[in-house]
């Protein structure tokens, strides 16, 4: 089965499109996080856990509770 070559360019272009969407959600939700931790909300693990850091990617919205 041959697979012509304007099929593998929709190809290559969908999958490019759909990384950059990726990262741009990925990008937005990370802005919008440090703004909400920025503003004070996001507190409750400092004082739980002062001498730990946290990565970014577990930055979230709501209550921190230990484990």
């Amino acid at each position: 089965m041959k697979i012509s070559k304007k099929t593998l360019w929709g190809l290559a272009v969908f999958s490019a499109l759909g990384i950059v969407v990726y990262i741009t959600r990925k990008k937005r939700n990370r802005n919008k996080l440090t703004l909400i931790a920025e503003e004070g909300y996001e507190i409750a693990h400092d004082i739980l856990f002062p001498n730990k850091l946290v990565s970014e990617k577990k930055l979230h919205y709501g209550p921190v509770l230990p484990k």
